[in-house]
């Protein structure tokens, strides 16, 4: 509980915002030694709390402590989450990694793993930034099966509760460490090689029988798919909240959804800053509002266009005049034909970026 002084300073008390006294986790005699690791830390709601970030000393060569033994804090969390470890799963100490992440970064890092395994780094960077208030993000990167049966559940879990035991959270996490943990996670899904072979069809039917050269393979993919455009459906555009492509998993064939808005942002390498949906009854709009890497501000414009007629057409475009979507961009793209002011089609933008050759 804060309360001003005299002049600029501010007067902080152990009372909670249900106004119930606690008492400080270190006595007054103690303060003195340790005060150069408290740090001022203010909730969105404007509550000043005082946290304890760790100790900055040089880490030492060998990590012989206890709580760096993988079973006992690796495996064991996932049992108390209620997880299977599996064989091929090897889970590392949380603390090994909580240590590892907070002697090499600052609490705005970024955290990136190619190799994720059960999600011990997003784990361990919610921890930190649940201790010292950190803004860290994380980004996890796994293709083995246990990402949904492990990984992404392990985290959602986290994310709740801190604190787990046989499956069930000992407490929910409290407000503040709810705004120190993730806001959101997004999980996104690449299309893998195989699916991309899977997915083709030729101009002549025999030709899908040849094996795949890889020289071999990229001629064909040049000029025995050029009419079908398998590759990038075109004309499926004018759908695009329901875009798909056939997916092989476990096993089995299916059709999965493509999400054809963020494809297409990172193809054109925008910073996506909103994102959000319209309706103009009934007519859904997508809209991404962002700056791409040259600075330009652009917007992109998703709207289901199947069978319009001019009428449709030019509401399309007063819809977009009156909901000022398209204002202060110096770039709007837009799928399928438009009456638009100064818009620009995006298909074809979408299918150049999307084969062109890889640099580097």
């Amino acid at each position: 509980m804060p309360i001003k002084k005299d002049g600029r300073k501010i007067a902080v008390y152990p009372v909670d915002s249900k106004g119930i006294e606690r008492k400080w986790r270190y006595a007054r005699a103690s303060v003195d030694k340790i005060k150069h690791l408290l740090k001022i830390h203010i909730t969105t709601s404007g509550e000043i709390q005082i946290l304890k970030a760790k100790s900055e000393k040089q880490p030492k060569t060998v990590w012989d402590d206890p709580h760096y033994i993988a079973g006992d804090y690796g495996t064991k969390w996932l049992t108390d989450l209620g997880l299977k470890v599996e064989e091929n799963l090897y889970p590392k100490s949380i603390h090994t990694v909580m240590d590892s992440i907070f002697a090499v970064s600052d609490s705005e890092a970024q955290v990136v793993d190619y190799f994720a395994g059960s999600g011990t780094t997003g784990h361990a960077v919610i921890n930190l930034n649940r201790e010292d208030g950190g803004q860290r993000k994380f980004i996890l990167v796994e293709m083995g099966q246990y990402f949904d049966s492990v990984l992404l559940p392990r985290i959602k879990k986290v994310a709740f509760s801190p604190e787990w035991k046989d499956g069930r959270a000992k407490r929910p996490a409290t407000k503040d460490e709810a705004e120190r943990g993730p806001r959101i996670v997004k999980v996104m899904r690449l299309e893998s090689y195989e699916d991309a072979l899977n997915n083709l069809s030729f101009d002549d039917a025999g030709q899908a029988a040849m094996q795949f050269e890889d020289y071999l393979l990229r001629y064909m993919l040049r000029w025995e798919t050029r009419k079908s455009e398998t590759l990038l459906k075109a004309d499926k555009l004018s759908r695009p909240f329901s875009y798909k492509l056939s997916v092989h998993r476990d096993g089995e064939t299916g059709e999965r959804a493509v999400d054809l808005a963020e494809t297409f942002s990172y193809l054109i390498g925008l910073n996506v800053q909103t994102r959000r949906t319209l309706d103009d009854r009934g007519r859904r709009y997508l809209l991404c509002r962002g700056v791409t890497r040259e600075g330009r501000k652009t917007v992109v414009i998703w709207r289901e266009n199947e069978g319009w007629k001019e009428a449709d057409y030019k509401r399309d475009r007063d819809f977009v005049a009156d909901q000022k979507l398209a204002d202060g961009a110096d770039e709007v793209y837009v799928n399928g034909d438009s009456l638009i002011p100064g818009s620009r089609a995006l298909e074809q933008v979408f299918k150049t970026k999307m084969f062109a050759p890889i640099e580097g």
